[in-house]
Parts: C-alpha cells; structure tokens; sequence
C-alpha cells in the first residue's frame, strides 16, 4: 500500500512542473514535440529532464534560484504523463533541441544557463553545438556525450542500435514491463517515483527517445563547444569512484572549459538522492 501510494504521489506531482512557478506568473507554450514553461524575469535559466522524466524532477533547484531569474522548463510532450506529440516522433531530439532554440529566438532571449540531466544534458550538448547563441553555459547532470560507452570501448551508435532497438520493441508492444534498474536512484521512494513517471509515458515517444539518446555520439562536436560546462556525476560507492572518474573524464577530453563534480552517495537521480549537493552546486553554476 505505502508503495501505491507513493506511486499516486508521483503522477500527481508531474502536474506540478515547479514550485517556483507558483511564485509568479508563469505560461506555457506547447510545441510539435515539447512544451515550454517559462516564469519569472532575469537571467533565462533553462530546465531540461531526462527519459520519462518531468520538469518537476528539477523542482527544488528551482525553487531555491527563482528569484531574480527567468526559469524555462522543458517538457517533452509524451513524459510523464503528458500529451504525446500527434504529429510522429521521428527525429525527436535534434527537433525538440530545434524548436528549443526557435523558441528562445522568437522570445528574445539568449546565452541561456542550461542544465540537463540524462538525456537533457546531451540536449544541451546538441543545443551548445546547433545553436551557440543560445547558451552561455551548461551543468550537465550524470550524462555522458555517447551513452555507449557504458557499453565498453569498442561501442559504437551502430552496435548498440540492435539493443536499444530491441528495448524499444518490448515498450511498444507492452511485452517488456516498465520497470526500473537498481542505478536509478539507491532509495525505493525515489524508485517508486521514477517508475510511475515512466508508467505514465507515451510507449512509443519513450522508445523513440531511447533510441536516440544511446545512439547518438556528440564527442565529435565537443572541441567546438567553448562555453563554460559543468558535469556532476554520480559516485554510488567509494570503491567505484576512480573507474567512473576515468569514464567521465575520457568522455569530455575535448571539452576545453570544463570542470567535472562527482557526487558520492548518489545513483544516476543526484537531485532525488543528494538533493543538498545538488540544489548547492545549482546554486553554484547560476552565480
């Protein structure tokens, strides 16, 4: 019983994206494949989450640099319980970093601190690389610039295609449960959380997003990236802490301005596990 209604909570607060947005007014603009929440004037700060995951992941972080700021977040429509995009969702990330961008333009806004998580970090990545004007500055959270690695050096996007392809296959026909592996979060409230959110996803926009997240390699494009970007990473138990170090610091080699933050204590959710650390280095990079 504790467990469902745990699981009810989390559907309830991904309709909340923000306790900051109760502040001041906020609006909401959706687009072809992502909604945007904006709230607040200052500098823009931009919220992008990870696979099934919503804004309201950030919540916290939020709340504690609202003030002052302009706070954008990021849904992708078909996480968490929101509409899936009508049109298809082919190309989802390139084009959810796209109408980003136009959105951003259209509103006059530009040299954006973004942070993104999981898949929202390499989106801020892609939206550094596609876009320069946009972002002044990245905190990436426990991402890497090609998923694949995870896989062992010799990944590539095309090895690793049949096995995500395969992953997205059981989603969409609902042979494969959702479910959660361990490294999500190290606490079960946090793993109820999570899996509810991924319950309440569209099937065939999370497949599509997986796909893309694991194969696409944005190490390529990191010399060209010159803005300031800090990746926090997460260190679940001392003994791996040297292993992962030297995982992430081969993956961003060629960033030329980048400082690397481990977190220890905390599976690949840092903000639910390590909500301290997190909110303070949030605190931190906005400054």
């Amino acid at each position: 019983m504790r467990i469902v209604a745990l699981i009810l909570a989390a559907l309830a607060s991904t309709l909340d994206w923000s306790a900051a947005a109760d502040a001041a007014p906020a609006s909401e603009q959706p687009l072809a494949r992502i909604t945007i929440r904006s709230v607040g004037e200052g500098m823009p700060v931009i919220f992008i989450p990870g696979l099934a995951s919503p804004p309201s992941v950030f919540g916290e972080a939020a709340e504690k640099i609202g003030k002052g700021n302009h706070l954008i977040f990021v849904q992708m429509n078909g996480f968490a319980g929101s509409a899936p995009n009508a049109a298809g969702v082919d190309n989802l990330l390139p084009g959810a970093v796209d109408e980003l961008a136009a959105w951003l333009v259209a509103n006059h806004l530009n040299k954006a601190a973004v942070i993104g998580h999981s898949m929202g970090g390499l989106m801020a990545l892609m939206l550094a690389k596609r876009h320069p004007e946009a972002a002044s500055r990245l905190l990436i959270v426990d991402s890497l610039p090609f998923y694949g690695m995870l896989f062992g050096p010799n990944a590539t996007p095309e090895n690793v295609r049949p096995v995500v392809e395969q992953m997205r296959a059981g989603l969409v026909a609902g042979t494969t449960p959702p479910q959660v592996p361990p490294h999500m979060s190290n606490s079960e409230a946090n793993k109820a959380k999570i899996l509810a959110w991924l319950k309440a996803s569209d099937p065939k926009t999370v497949g599509e997003a997986l796909v893309e997240d694991a194969t696409t390699d944005v190490r390529p494009d990191l010399a060209s990236i010159k803005i300031p970007v800090t990746v926090l990473y997460a260190v679940p138990t001392p003994e791996s802490k040297a292993m992962i170090a030297g995982l992430y610091a081969s993956a961003y080699k060629d960033l030329s301005n980048v400082r690397l933050i481990p977190v220890e204590g905390s599976e690949h959710f840092i903000m639910l596990d390590q909500p301290t650390s997190f909110d303070n280095a949030v605190e931190y990079f906005v400054r």
